[in-house]
C-alpha cells in the first residue's frame, strides 16, 4: 500500500541559531517546509510558523536531599498562541535542550488542530535525570521550575500536563504551587492531575488507547483480524504498557516488548499483567521470566503486524528503516521516524499512523479535563473513553480522506490538516499592530 509523496524541497528556509543545532527541531521544520510546499502556504505565514512564538530558558536551582544545592536547565515554549492557551506535556530527561523542546510544541500545534481542539502548541522540559531523584528532590525541582515560569502559564495561557519522566503527583504539585500564588484552588492550571483534585478518569490511559484505536482503524480497513495479528511495542512508560493492555484485550498477540533497560520477548504472547507487575518491583524488563531477553537495537526489525515506537525520538531512521517487517506503523511516541526513513518506508506496504495522529489521545482527553475543571462539571470513565474514540476515529477519517484525495503520505496529510488550519487562524485574526 504505497503512497506517493508530491512534496519536494525545502520552501524558503528559516534558519534559527537558537534552534537549528538540535537534529530534531530541523527535522519538525523540515517536514514544516515539506507541507507548506504541498499547499502553497503563504511566505509570510511560513516564517510565523517556523519559529516558535515565545521561548523562556530557566535556571533551575534545587537543594539536594544531602543539602548540596544543584543547578538544572528548564524550557517552557510555546509555539503558537493563535489557536488558544497553549498546551503540551513537561518532561524530565537528561538529554532535554531548547530545540527539542521546540520541535515538540510545534508538532502539538498541528496535533491539536488536526482534532480540533482550541489550543496551540506547547511543550516544557527539565534538562534532569528524573530516576535520579528523591520524591523531595522532584518535588523541590517542579515546585521551583513552577515558579520560574509562573510569569507565562495560566489557564487561559499555557497548561502543563506529564510527559516523559513526570506524573500526575508532578502536575499536582504544579497545580498546587500555582494555586498558592492566586490565592485560590485552581486545577485548570494542568491537566493529567490525579482524579481527587480535579483530574478526569481516563488520562492516563488516553494517550495508549488512542494509539490502539486507530491502529485498529487500520485493521479493519486492511481487513486485518485482531485476533491473529502481532504486535511489538517499543517503550513500557505509560504510553507503551497502556498500549498493550489494550492491544491484548483486542485478542493481539504482544510478542516484544522493549524500554531502556532492555527487551523481552515470546512468540506466543507476553503476558503483559505479568509483566507490568514485574516492572513494577523496580526490575529490569529484560529479565522477565516469561520472555526471552533480546538484543533491544533488534526490536523495531522483528517481523510483527503491528509496530508500535513509544519511546523517543528519531528511533527509526536511514539505517533500520528497510529493514521494518511490520503491515502497520502505530506511531506512539512523537516524532519516533526521520524524513530519511520516512523516504524509504514510502516505497514500501508499511501503512504509518503518523504521530500527530496516532499519540493525540492524550491531548484530547486533556481538553475533557481542562473543560471539566473551568465548568466544575465531570463525566464518568465511560462518557470520556467513548468521546475519545469517537474524536480520534474523526480525526483517523478525515487524514484518510485527503491522504487518498491528494495522493499524500498519511504524514504529510495529517500534517496538512494541522498546518492549514493554524494558518487559517493566523490569516484571519491578521498580524498586530
Amino acid at each position: 500500500m504505497a503512497q506517493q509523496n508530491t512534496v519536494g524541497a525545502s520552501l524558503e528556509p528559516t534558519s534559527h541559531p537558537l534552534y537549528d543545532s538540535s537534529p530534531t527541531f530541523r527535522m519538525a521544520r523540515r517536514q514544516l517546509d515539506q507541507c507548506a510546499q504541498a499547499i502553497d502556504l503563504h511566505p509570510d505565514v511560513l516564517r510565523r510558523m517556523a519559529i516558535p512564538k515565545r521561548a523562556l530558558v530557566v535556571s533551575v536551582p534545587v537543594r539536594r536531599d544531602d543539602g548540596r544545592i544543584e543547578t538544572f536547565a528548564g524550557f517552557r515554549v510555546q509555539h503558537s498562541l493563535t489557536s488558544g492557551p497553549s498546551k503540551g506535556g513537561l518532561r524530565y530527561h537528561p538529554m532535554v535542550d531548547l530545540g527539542e523542546v521546540a520541535a515538540l510544541a510545534m508538532w502539538m500545534s498541528w496535533k491539536c488542530a488536526i482534532m480540533n481542539l482550541p489550543f496551540s502548541g506547547a511543550k516544557g522540559g527539565v534538562a534532569v535525570d528524573a530516576g535520579s531523584l528523591s520524591l523531595g528532590e522532584k518535588e523541590r525541582l517542579t515546585r521551583r521550575f513552577t515558579e520560574e515560569v509562573l510569569s507565562i502559564i495560566g489557564p487561559r495561557m499555557d497548561v502543563m500536563a506529564p510527559d516523559l519522566g513526570t506524573d500526575e503527583q508532578t502536575m499536582a504539585w504544579i497545580m498546587d504551587t500555582y494555586s498558592m500564588k492566586v490565592g485560590y484552588a485552581c486545577p485548570e492550571i494542568v491537566t493529567g492531575k490525579p482524579v481527587e483534585i480535579g483530574g478526569i478518569h481516563g488520562r492516563r490511559e488516553a494517550t495508549g488507547r488512542g494509539v490502539v484505536i486507530t491502529a485498529m482503524a487500520a485493521f479493519e480497513e486492511l481487513g486485518i483480524v485482531p485476533g491473529q495479528a502481532t504486535a511489538v511495542v517499543q517503550g513500557f512508560g505509560n504510553v507503551g504498557s497502556v498500549t498493550c493492555q489494550e492491544l491484548v484485550r483486542r485478542g493481539v498477540r504482544v510478542i516484544a516488548v522493549g524500554d531502556k533497560t532492555g527487551a523481552t520477548g515470546n512468540s506466543g504472547g507476553l503476558d503483559i499483567a505479568a509483566l507490568s507487575a514485574h516492572v513494577a518491583r523496580g526490575l529490569p524488563l529484560a529479565g522477565f521470566p516469561g520472555g526471552e531477553e533480546m538484543d533491544a537495537k533488534q526490536l523495531l526489525t522483528q517481523e510483527c503486524t503491528l509496530l508500535v515506537p513509544a519511546a523517543l525520538e528519531r528511533v527509526i531512521d536511514a539505517d533500520n528503516a528497510a529493514g521494518l517487517r511490520c503491515r502497520v506503523l502505530a506511531e506512539g511516541a512523537n516524532g519516533p521516524t526521520t524524513p530519511a526513513a520516512d523516504a524509504i518506508i514510502e516505497n514500501s506496504d508499511i501503512f504509518v499512523i503518523p504521530d500527530v495522529l496516532c499519540n493525540a489521545g492524550g491531548v484530547t482527553v486533556s481538553y475533557f479535563e481542562w473543560v471539566q475543571d473551568l465548568q466544575q462539571y465531570f463525566w464518568s470513565e465511560k462518557q470520556v473513553n467513548e468521546k475519545l474514540e469517537e474524536l480520534m476515529l474523526g480525526a483517523y477519517h478525515r487524514v484518510r480522506a485527503l491522504a487518498k484525495e491528494r495522493k499524500f503520505t498519511h504524514r504529510t496529510a495529517g500534517l496538512v490538516l494541522g498546518v492549514q488550519k493554524v494558518a487559517r487562524e493566523m490569516e484571519r485574526r491578521g498580524l498586530f499592530p
